[in-house]
């Protein structure tokens, strides 16, 4: 059977390890330590077996309704997702002629390229110095852009003003990947709502605490949203996804609760680490991004970390080969882990 010739050489995207076992502390996927909304329980225990056995809403139109009036925007500038990845997947049918080029920052996340590989787009990176900041040249010739919005695996965000510049410099559209945004300072909503070439995505992945239902939605001008309803599968959010995203997005004050947590976890852990020699990146994500001290081997402390059961992310390179990334658990596990990591350097 032929397969085509794009696809033989590809890399495909490597996702964070799935462990499983007893007594094992994940911190290496960025998930949430907190459970979701008990709306969300409520939402699963009303599905009835005609619930099932029908097609789910098309345009998960309730969900969209929900998530545009968060926003302040209409309903026809949002489309839900399977997960926030086929939004970005979505735009790079969309928005790109065959040939075309893509823009992303690097370090930044690696799915980007992958998905520019699939649709034979080409890829133009932008790398980040070494203080992982990002010095914008006059000029960003791409048909679209990348840009995720605060950054992974850094954890830092550009300001407002610096995506503002971006949108003058790009020649294409931009889409600004808040997958973290509810940990952070503050959200380009009103940025987008002002532009014509400006897109937003957004995951239930983080803050809602809902990875496993895969759920996302893009916002953006309506001209935008209604190419990519063109494209999108039939059926691309089920009956599931659809009633239990509904019901997070109605309970603002639980996710909000459990993001308070995680940004006050997240200042300690990264005092506790600083007093240790590390050198933490100012955070606004749900992760810290930390610098072993002089002398120290991040991938060493990594593998050691792992084989006390307690995963954590590394990415080797020259940018990043010093640095571990650590999600931000619950009080309890971070002083596990800060106990762990001890034991491992001495």
């Amino acid at each position: 059977m032929p397969i085509r010739q794009s696809i033989q050489p590809l890399h495909a995207y490597v996702p964070g390890e799935q462990p499983a076992g007893q007594d094992l502390l994940k911190l290496n996927t960025n998930e949430n330590a907190y459970p979701p909304s008990p709306k969300v329980f409520e939402a699963l225990g009303k599905l009835t077996s005609d619930d099932l056995r029908k097609y789910p809403q098309p345009t998960g139109k309730d969900l969209c309704e929900a998530i545009a009036q968060l926003h302040g925007i209409s309903a026809e500038q949002v489309l839900v997702t399977n997960g926030s990845d086929e939004a970005l997947a979505l735009c790079t049918r969309a928005f790109c002629e065959h040939g075309g080029r893509v823009g992303y920052l690097k370090p930044s996340y690696s799915l980007y390229p992958v998905l520019s590989d699939i649709a034979e787009l080409e890829k133009v990176e932008f790398p980040l110095e070494a203080d992982f900041s990002w010095k914008m040249p006059e000029q960003v010739d791409v048909d679209f852009f990348f840009l995720t919005q605060p950054n992974a695996p850094t954890s830092l965000a550009l300001s407002r003003s610096q995506i503002e510049e971006l949108l003058q410099r790009c020649s294409g559209e931009v889409l600004v990947d808040e997958a973290y945004v509810d940990f952070a300072d503050g959200s380009m909503v009103e940025l987008m709502k002002a532009s014509d070439r400006m897109l937003i995505s957004r995951t239930f992945s983080k803050s809602y605490s809902l990875a496993g239902i895969r759920l996302g939605y893009l916002m953006g001008p309506a001209k935008l949203i209604e190419a990519l309803y063109k494209i999108k599968d039939s059926y691309n959010t089920d009956i599931f996804a659809q009633r239990v995203g509904l019901a997070a997005v109605q309970d603002q004050s639980w996710m909000l609760q459990n993001v308070t947590a995680i940004r006050g976890t997240r200042e300690r852990v990264a005092k506790a680490l600083t007093v240790s020699g590390f050198s933490v990146m100012p955070s606004q994500t749900n992760f810290l991004f930390a610098k072993v001290p002089e002398g120290e081997d991040a991938q060493k402390i990594f593998e050691a970390l792992r084989d006390r059961q307690v995963f954590v992310r590394y990415f080797p390179g020259e940018l990043t080969g010093d640095y571990l990334r650590i999600t931000i658990g619950t009080d309890e596990q971070m002083d596990r882990f800060l106990d762990e990591l001890d034991s491992v350097r001495t």
